[in-house]
């Protein structure tokens, strides 16, 4: 799997548009890399970016840049409402895909270490790249923010990881810079209808983990209540994994609970938003909807739709689309300014700019391009998309019998049907690109050179190889398909009458995938040299077809005694 991390840097700018622009073309211009978000905030005086590629290519963009920003961005000039110390604030790398959280951090220590002695910038690592306990947290690191950075520098327990452990000129246009390896963080602010920011702190210490100090009489000005240690007794927040503080943003004329998310599978944003909102009634305060800073992954703004699904009591097997919709509506995600989810959500902008994928494509144009001169797409491609279409009919049918009227009390029953529906017409999507991929790599190896016996032996086995995925890839069709069916047989049996033919629709394609996939199976078995492999497919492959054909008359069986009444 190709290795690919995020990095997520914060400079200290956030009003000079000039300067935003050219830490963003530094990015955007740097090789191997893609710039998916800039997310400015006047009020904060802060810019996020958020950009993606392999490991080197990020460690030498987020170099260049940090460099950038050094020479733009003079932090004896700066102020803001977020706590900085740096003109590149804090600079994380986060493991996307086929790397680990260790590999990350050793390539957070180089880019650190690269920073403190080229650049002349003193160095914090945190999180995962952290050399000691106390430095895993960047609110400690930060801790004094810029205007306590010259005092830090003088005590051994403030000695950077890397550059400079002493004030210069330099260090003082510069400030320091976090920089560490994390889990992904979700940058998360909740809007109140109230412009005070101590009543926003209020809520956000009532919900962060770290909560309050304990205080002898008034909560807010008493005499604070210390431990056996001499430590002052904390009252812990509400929620796991959740840094908060209250602010008022001048830009919008409200206050905001600005939380940072560290682990959106102990606390995601959802819950963060629920808690936040009660604690908000508590204290006589309404919530008003909400801002993301940066990206999101795809599957918290999924959760966090299913979530709100339920609370209605309403299936949540519907598109991935719908459940989006819901989860901003239900956040008021689009009261700042509205929510793009291209834009925001990270998997999306991963397959912004990719080749057109056949699943994306209209009807008419997946009809024409399978209708044209190329072989592929083919019968293998259209029997998964006729097994897709097969398992959105009994998706269908789940859905409506989850709000029919007088069946209240079943929507639970008939929204994890539609789940499972979902799940095989997911799946069998897939299907459909994957038969025209696995049609061109055996075209591939086709055409591989043959003219001396090393590279005929190479091509041997990779046809070989090419063809064993040809047979597999229907395989897989056949046992999806087959799978759905039981959808589709609960929705004949229990589910809405009034759809019962839709459920009946649904069986004859998914038995009209499972004998397309068995064609393209054997089709593609003459091709593969190891016949006890071959005959043990065909078994599979055959003994599918008869289990489809069984389910197939059941259920029509069913629909039509049901259509008959």
């Amino acid at each position: 799997m190709r290795q690919l991390i995020e990095c997520v840097p914060n400079f200290s700018e956030g009003r000079d548009e000039a300067v935003i622009g050219r830490l963003a073309e530094v990015i955007r211009t740097s090789e191997g890399v893609r710039l998916l978000n800039v997310d400015p905030g006047k009020t904060t005086h802060r810019t996020v970016y958020t950009f993606v590629g392999e490991p080197q290519a990020v460690v030498e963009a987020a170099y260049t840049v940090i460099r950038e920003a050094a020479e733009l961005i003079d932090m004896r000039q700066h102020h803001g409402e977020h706590p900085r110390f740096g003109a590149t604030d804090v600079c994380p790398l986060v493991p996307v895909s086929g790397i680990t959280m260790e590999e990350t951090a050793v390539w957070a220590q180089k880019l650190a270490q690269r920073v403190g002695e080229e650049l002349g910038i003193p160095v914090y690592c945190y999180e995962f790249a952290a050399s000691s306990e106390e430095r895993r947290s960047l609110a400690w690191c930060r801790s004094g923010e810029y205007e306590g950075l010259r005092e830090k520098l003088t005590q051994p327990l403030w000695k950077p990881d890397y550059g400079p452990a002493g004030w210069n000129d330099r260090v003082a246009r510069t400030g320091a810079t976090a920089i560490g390896a994390r889990n992904f963080l979700v940058a998360y602010n909740v809007n109140l209808n109230t412009t005070s920011v101590r009543r926003a702190n209020s809520v956000a210490f009532d919900v962060r983990e770290a909560g309050r100090v304990l205080r002898e009489g008034d909560p807010l000005t008493g005499k604070i209540v210390t431990g056996p240690d001499g430590e002052p007794v904390r009252i812990p927040g509400s929620l796991k994994k959740v840094r908060a503080i209250g602010w008022f943003i001048q830009e919008y004329g409200l206050a905001q609970i600005s939380m940072n998310l560290t682990d959106i599978t102990v606390t995601p944003v959802h819950v963060a938003f629920d808690e936040v909102c009660e604690k908000a009634r508590q204290r006589g305060i309404r919530v008003t909807g909400s801002e993301l800073v940066g990206l999101i992954p795809l599957e918290a703004m999924l959760e966090a739709g299913r979530y709100f699904l339920r609370k209605q009591q309403r299936s949540t097997g519907v598109s991935d689309g719908e459940l989006i919709r819901i989860a901003v509506k239900s956040l008021g995600l689009s009261e700042l300014a509205p929510f793009d989810p291209q834009r925001r959500i990270i998997e999306y902008m991963l397959e912004d700019g990719a080749p057109a994928k056949l699943e994306a494509m209209s009807v008419r144009g997946f009809v024409e391009e399978a209708a044209s001169e190329s072989p592929a797409p083919g019968g293998g491609s259209v029997s998964a998309l006729a097994g897709a279409l097969g398992a959105s009919l009994g998706t269908m049918v789940a859905n409506l019998s989850s709000h029919k009227r007088g069946w209240d009390d079943r929507w639970e029953e008939f929204s994890t049907w539609a789940e499972k529906g979902k799940q095989y017409y997911n799946a069998l999507l897939r299907c459909v690109e994957e038969d025209t991929q696995a049609f061109n790599r055996l075209m591939d190896a086709f055409g591989q050179p043959k003219n001396s016996e090393e590279e005929k032996t190479v091509r041997k086995m990779a046809i070989q190889e090419a063809t064993l995925n040809a047979m597999l890839v229907p395989l897989k069709v056949m046992e999806l398909s087959l799978e759905s069916m039981e959808v589709m047989k609960a929705m004949a049996e229990t589910g809405n009458p009034n759809s019962v033919s839709d459920a009946g629709v649904g069986a004859l394609c998914a038995r009209t995938a499972v004998r397309g996939a068995w064609l393209n199976v054997k089709i593609n078995a003459a091709g593969l040299a190891d016949k006890a492999r071959v005959a043990e497919i065909l078994a599979q492959a055959e003994e599918l077809a008869r289990k489809a054909e069984e389910a197939e008359q059941k259920i029509l069986a069913l629909v039509d005694e049901k259509m008959s009444k």
